[in-house]
């Protein structure tokens, strides 16, 4: 028997593939929108994959279930209350999946949703490792606020929390120490506020370090859990009812994506992400585009700024570089939204007013400075007195807040974010708009 664990380090994201060596057979555990890796895992190991296990209808990024299934005939296995539109198999609590030599064992555990379930392998009659997606992770546990409005069942924040509670203590922390964790996310992943960088761990040590394991009362529970959660991009709930659904196929799926002419035009007020570097960009861009660079958030950013109501063309520096941002952009489901993509290499068009940093530091009240950053990090502490704080992605809905009797200086944390926030600001308002980009990092300690 081996486990393999497969990492999307842009979604934080493992998927898994149970081998078993006695019948060369694979059951893959939350697999990502691209297939060819475990179809590659498979080749390799000349075995046959033979079942997927959903933990639950994901957020945060579009599973390939339904496209193996109907490529290899593969069972889909998941909770019963998922209510599924897909061909599966219901995988309920104490409900069990025989894999060779090895046998798998369906937890219900909710929390993080009302559907999640937890996988125990049992191999040689002991418990040996237990599949948690995003119930329990590695320092941390799965946020409950994610399905108040999206699913097929919902749930307020207060009640997941309570079942989180029960699920945690009353299941998975009666498992033997020494039983393996191998969770859905790792750090980095906005299904929950505090993970480790660890990949995986085991039971005792979670039960020893993992602040939401530790002695509390239900009602200390709750209050730690609900609070301080980061941010719920627009295309959460959307990619919930698409993996209930069963996405399209990759592969066909991006080759539909329409490629227009290098350069294209698109009509004035079309949404139009731009994810070439901040500096290109500037340089020269379509009235009204969005920055958002071509990074390793990249999608996160994509699906928190472009509501999924929303279409949108997506432009990038080359064609190589399109390709890598359009299956980005499948990870979540946002390739279906594309209105056309296209190659922009010219520095016609629009200009953006260069930021100095020693004019602002010479006269800081001549600038109405927005701060991009998410709540909880200012609450962690402001950079700069009098700064109006509108998260990046609330500031398309909430541009009129901003007072336009000064130039605006937009800054987040490092760089990366204030690029997109005053490329939003940008065409809106009618006064100059300033990017600080990475100068933040030491103008915040000035």
């Amino acid at each position: 028997m081996k486990v393999q664990q497969f990492e999307d380090k842009g979604l934080a994201h493992y998927a898994y593939a149970i081998l078993s060596e006695n019948r060369n057979e694979i059951i893959l555990i939350d697999p990502a929108r691209n297939p060819q890796p475990y179809y590659d895992y498979a080749e390799a190991n000349n075995a046959k994959i033979v079942g997927i296990i959903e933990t639950h209808p994901h957020a945060d990024f579009v599973s390939s279930h339904l496209e193996i299934h109907q490529k290899t005939g593969a069972t889909i296995y998941a909770h019963s209350s998922v209510s599924a539109d897909y061909p599966h198999q219901a995988f309920d609590d104490g409900d069990v999946v025989q894999l060779g030599e090895v046998t798998l064992r369906s937890i219900h555990t909710p929390g993080h949703s009302p559907d999640g379930i937890s996988i125990v392998l049992e191999h040689e009659g002991k418990d040996k490792a237990v599949f948690t997606g995003d119930t329990l992770f590695i320092g941390d546990v799965g946020r409950p606020d994610l399905r108040e409005s999206a699913g097929n069942i919902t749930a307020k924040r207060e009640e997941l929390a309570r079942q989180m509670y029960r699920s945690t203590r009353e299941k998975l922390m009666k498992l033997n120490n020494a039983v393996l964790v191998y969770p859905a996310h790792g750090a980095g992943t906005l299904c929950g506020k505090g993970l480790s960088e660890a990949n995986s761990s085991t039971i005792g040590a979670e039960k020893l370090n993992n602040y939401a394991l530790q002695q509390m009362s239900e009602e200390a529970f709750v209050e730690v859990l609900t609070e301080d959660q980061p941010f719920i991009p627009a295309y959460f709930g959307y990619d919930v009812a698409l993996n209930k659904q069963g996405a399209p196929a990759y592969t066909l799926s991006i080759e539909g994506v329409p490629r227009l002419e290098k350069n294209f035009t698109p009509a004035e007020g079309a949404i139009v992400v731009d994810v070439r570097g901040e500096k290109t960009f500037k340089k020269g861009h379509i009235k009204g585009a969005i920055n958002i660079q071509n990074g390793g958030k990249f999608e996160t950013w994509l699906g928190s700024i472009v509501r999924p109501d929303e279409r949108y063309y997506l432009l990038a520096e080359s064609d190589a570089e399109l390709d890598e941002v359009i299956s980005k952009a499948a990870k979540i489901g946002y390739e279906l939204l594309i209105e056309g993509a296209f190659v922009y290499d010219t520095k016609a068009g629009e200009n953006s007013t260069t930021f100095s940093a020693e004019t602002f530091q010479a006269n800081k009240a001549g600038y109405t400075i927005v701060d991009i950053r998410n709540v909880s990090e200012v609450k962690a502490g402001k950079f700069f007195d009098g700064a109006i704080n509108i998260p990046l992605p609330e500031l398309r809905a909430r541009v009129h807040e901003i007072p336009t009797g000064k130039p605006v200086v937009v800054h987040c944390a490092g760089g990366y974010r204030s690029a997109a926030g005053s490329s939003i600001l940008e065409s809106q308002l009618p006064v100059d708009v300033l990017d600080m980009s990475e100068a933040v990092t030491a103008l915040k300690q000035a």
